[in-house]
């Protein structure tokens, strides 16, 4: 994977972060001139949204490097998390925590200063941030142990957060190397994550000016995957161009919060998709019992900036518009947790001649036992797909971790 994403300025502490926020110009500012430049709160009309949700209420899990809990922008919004790594930089290293505590402000930031009129604002600022470290930051020293000996911290981290609370998760990472492939730990972890009515987040991937692969956990079925836009709404190059994309959100000259207290201008899809989970919080902070898939369903529908024909694979169906959605939210009527299983029209088994259409009497036909039987042996076929689509690809290594190159990376 191309590791060339890096935090300006501050490039000798994080430089090469593989998937999280490529290199932009200018320096660090000052708290009081970094609200100033938070353009995304003006694009996604924040303060239209917040007529309606502040996120107050929800719990959105941060899968990243850590968060730093005492940043003025985050105090009071950060519940205690868990490290799923158990080693690496700590609190006042210069690669603790930097790109988790970015992630988390602009998720929940509430600024700081008189009025809380300096610092990052985050798209739902009354949400609570659950910090769950599952990666180590790019120039950690022991980053290499990591990605050798924790490779499962993503799955675990993923269930630990639905078992403690979780109302959404944000995945700002992820791995688009050239053996990227679906792992079975991390397809099962978001499973159990929607099953339980978690919705998932998580960003896109930063190679589409490079190799543009898929990337996971992007790609993995029911996750809300997000490219980045511009300011003018349109699609800057890195961000990715894959089938999978869902929908997009500012992921340029995005003001980043530093557990150095200064604030830094970025670009990736990291930020894309911290935006899309504040989004996500508002939404679930006003309508709680929407599903996952509602959810995902109601920020697609209602997007800007829309591509030619509705949806493209660099826009997914445009630019987020979080007051629209919670409109549209208001008119739905909260769905099951997990779809219910619809009957298809077609009996079909194996290869050969097209389907073709059951007759409306089948089941007098058939009986019901048969019916049932037939049923029955479909489940089998499409477990054992399943089975073999997400097997991982290579050796495992022992323990159950996947392979190193298989390790999440920064997006």
């Amino acid at each position: 994977m191309s590791r060339r994403i890096t935090l300006p300025v501050r490039a000798a502490a994080v430089a090469a972060v593989a998937g999280a926020l490529l290199a932009a110009g200018g320096g660090p500012a000052a708290a009081d001139t970094a609200r100033d430049r938070e353009w995304p709160l003006a694009a996604l009309h924040a303060q239209r949204a917040w007529e309606t949700s502040k996120g107050a209420g929800v719990t959105v899990a941060v899968l990243d490097t850590g968060v730093d809990a005492t940043h003025p922008d985050l105090t009071g919004q950060v519940l205690a998390g868990k490290d799923m790594v158990g080693f690496g930089s700590s609190r006042g290293d210069r690669t603790w925590a930097n790109h988790g505590t970015g992630m988390a402000a602009i998720i929940a930031g509430h600024g700081h200063g008189a009025g809380d009129s300096k610092g990052v604002l985050g798209l739902a600022p009354e949400a609570k941030i659950l910090p769950v470290r599952v990666i180590l930051e790019e120039k950690d020293p022991q980053r290499d142990k990591a990605r050798n000996s924790r490779g499962d911290a993503l799955p675990e981290g993923i269930r630990w957060a639905v078992d403690h609370g979780a109302d959404v998760i944000n995945l700002s990472l992820g791995d688009d190397s050239a053996t990227a492939a679906p792992v079975a730990a991390e397809a099962d972890a978001i499973q159990y994550a929607l099953g339980k009515g978690v919705v998932v987040v998580a960003s896109a991937g930063n190679s589409g000016d490079k190799a543009d692969r898929s990337s996971y956990p992007a790609a993995y079925p029911g996750v809300i995957a997000v490219a980045a836009v511009d300011q003018s709404g349109g699609h800057p190059a890195f961000s990715t161009h894959r089938w999978y994309a869902s929908v997009a959100a500012p992921g340029e000259d995005v003001v980043i919060a530093d557990p150095n207290r200064k604030y830094y201008d970025g670009l990736g899809t990291s930020a894309a998709s911290a935006y899309v989970s504040g989004a996500a919080a508002l939404l679930r902070s006003a309508y709680p019992r929407l599903s996952p898939l509602q959810v995902k369903q109601v920020l697609q529908d209602t997007t800007r900036h829309k591509p030619a024909g509705g949806r493209s694979d660099a826009m997914g169906t445009g630019e987020i518009d979080p007051p629209a959605a919670l409109a549209a939210a208001a008119k739905l009527t909260p769905g099951p947790v997990a779809p219910a299983a619809v009957a298809s029209p077609y009996r079909y088994f194996g290869s050969g001649p097209a389907p073709v259409p059951v007759p409306a009497a089948a089941s007098s036909v058939l009986g019901n036992g048969v019916a049932a039987a037939f049923g029955a042996v479909g489940a089998v076929l499409i477990a054992v797909a399943a089975l073999l689509w997400f097997r991982p690809r290579g050796s495992t290594p022992a323990g159950g971790a996947p392979p190193p190159d298989r390790v999440p990376e920064w997006r």
